[in-house]
């Protein structure tokens, strides 16, 4: 694994900090959308997307691609947006959608003028994802569905869903399923916000009777729509398992140590506090080196094997770890109600680590959970046998 860059790849990070320099930040009503216009133009943002459908069209450069991060971060400056569009459902349709697909959907996807919902998870459908029974009839020139998805993130606010639907009722489970793409706004769509525990409410159920959609907004063949949520699935998780993220946690962490007290000191300079730090460090430098190793990979052109398939079971749980102890340095704050805002500062800082805690219950189900993921790894990146129970579920 080598950490260092050459003399060319120096010279390209001065050009993206000059860039930076120069464009941000700025002011106005749309300050944020046309700094990236400029950074997509001067080939620094969705360098892998072609320029017909939004894109800046750069040739394939792990190393270029991480620099850019690394000091878009630095700067703060508005990088790629991590919404469900732009992170999944485009370069699933950049991989497998058609041309007329591409064109009509991920210019404006990318800068966010369409907003996406995944209808994946139904009742009684989450892990097990392939016995989904919502269903998908041909009529003439269009598709009507029926049935329910659940824990749609963002269904209240998204233009169009990405939805798997069974088109093929005889084939075998995973072979009956269809990947379809449906307008939010076409009668029979109903959208029934979730209110969780921490007092939102972004998740939602989802009631599909009767829906119509074009014949042709199907995204690959008629039943291979289980090969294309893998592609989808796999750029989810990409999103999620970043090390960078880690990071950030564990340097609020830290602020938060150094600010609340145990005996009357800095929680900081509690041994037990102390020990506790190093070992979520710990877990985040692997993660943090493991991201570098397949940045290696990657640059070399060689498959990084098994560890492309754990980032996000790693990332995973080091939030939750980093979320435990939080949880504990703020004490009896952590019993406050989301709607408790108004009980002064310290319970208003509070109230983000009681959220991050709930987020970190929730991401370990998140793009498939950690259970499942275990088994990816073992069967796919390990080469074990699969569960017998597994094996015969699936039948």
């Amino acid at each position: 694994m080598d950490l260092t860059y050459d003399s060319e790849l120096e010279s390209f990070r001065e050009q993206v900090r000059a860039f930076i320099a120069e464009n941000w930040p700025r002011e106005g009503d749309g300050a944020v959308q046309k700094f990236r216009q400029l950074a997509i133009d001067s080939g620094y943002l969705y360098r892998h997307f072609p320029k017909q459908y939004g894109g800046s069209e750069q040739d394939a450069h792990p190393l270029k691609a991480q620099i850019i991060r690394e000091e878009f971060g630095r700067a703060r400056a508005p990088g790629e947006p991590l919404g469900i569009g732009p992170s999944m459902l485009a370069p699933t349709l950049l991989e497998r959608g058609t041309e007329w697909q591409k064109e009509k959907f991920i210019p404006r996807t990318l800068t966010g003028e369409l907003i996406w919902c995944q209808g994946y998870s139904e009742p009684g459908s989450g892990s097990d994802l392939a016995s989904l029974r919502t269903k998908g009839d041909l009529d003439g020139d269009e598709w009507v569905i029926n049935g329910q998805k659940v824990w749609t993130s963002g269904a209240h606010l998204a233009d169009y869903m990405f939805c798997l639907v069974r088109t093929e009722p005889d084939a075998p489970k995973h072979k009956g399923i269809s990947y379809l793409l449906i307008d939010m706004k076409q009668p029979g769509v109903e959208v029934r916000p979730l209110r969780t525990m921490t007092g939102t409410a972004d998740f939602n159920e989802v009631f599909l009777t009767d829906v119509r959609t074009p014949r042709d907004w199907i995204v690959g063949d008629r039943g291979e729509g289980w090969l294309v949520s893998r592609t989808t699935l796999k750029h989810e998780r990409n999103s999620i398992g970043g090390a960078r993220r880690t990071e950030e946690s564990l340097n609020a962490l830290a602020r938060l140590a150094k600010k609340t007290t145990r005996n009357g000191r800095p929680a900081i300079e509690d041994p037990a506090v102390r020990q506790r730090l190093a070992q979520i460090e710990g877990y985040v430098q692997a993660h943090k080196y493991s991201g570098f190793r397949q940045l290696t990979k990657d640059a070399k052109g060689e498959s990084v094997g098994s560890l492309q398939l754990m980032m996000k079971l790693f990332s995973t749980n080091i939030q939750h770890d980093v979320s435990r102890l939080s949880m504990d340095l703020i004490g009896a704050d952590g019993m406050l109600s989301a709607g408790s805002a108004h009980l002064g500062t310290p319970a208003r800082d509070s109230q983000s680590w009681i959220g991050a805690y709930m987020y970190s219950l929730g991401i370990a189900v998140a793009g498939g959970t950690a259970n499942i993921q275990r088994n990816v790894i073992a069967e796919r990146g390990l080469g074990l046998p699969r569960d017998a129970a597994a094996t015969r579920s699936s039948k």
